[in-house]
């Protein structure tokens, strides 16, 4: 009998958190193309909402340039739409949560949608942040820890 290998993944949506990374400078493309290899990585719009919405905290403007310019450098790739099959994926994954004792959506509502962008798109969600999507029923998870490359 032929052992079957594991399909590598059709691609990864990248959490909020990788974009963060990149953004500092912890994470470069060539880091994440060592990750993910010839998969593609796509951008969420929840992404783009969190990083916009960090742009003007900073009280140092160079910050805020380099942000901004994070966010510009993601409307240039591939952003996942969020649709009705994308709600009815959170709507389903919120009432699991809840159901399974996990606590309130409200509290992760952002990392539900990405959650379930990644389950309907078939792709694997890249991490650092373990506790934000371990307890999602169906969602593969590829998680990184700091270190792991550079």
């Amino acid at each position: 009998m032929a052992v079957k290998k594991a399909k590598p993944p059709a691609g990864y949506l990248a959490d909020t958190g990788i974009w963060v990374e990149v953004e500092r400078g912890r994470l470069s493309a060539a880091d994440l193309a060592s990750i993910v290899g010839e998969a593609s990585v796509y951008v969420s719009p929840i992404s783009i909402a969190e990083l916009v919405q960090a742009t003007e905290i900073p009280p140092d403007e160079h910050v805020r340039v380099r942000r901004r310019a994070t966010v510009q450098r993601l409307r240039d790739k591939v952003i996942l739409p969020i649709d009705g099959a994308t709600g009815e994926i959170f709507g389903k994954l919120a009432f699991s949560l809840v159901q399974r004792g996990r606590g309130s959506p409200v509290h992760r509502v952002r990392d539900i949608w990405l959650a379930a962008q990644a389950i309907q798109h078939q792709l694997r969600l890249i991490t650092y942040n373990r506790k934000d999507f371990d307890d999602v029923p169906g969602l593969d998870v590829h998680l990184l820890q700091h270190g792991d490359v550079g």
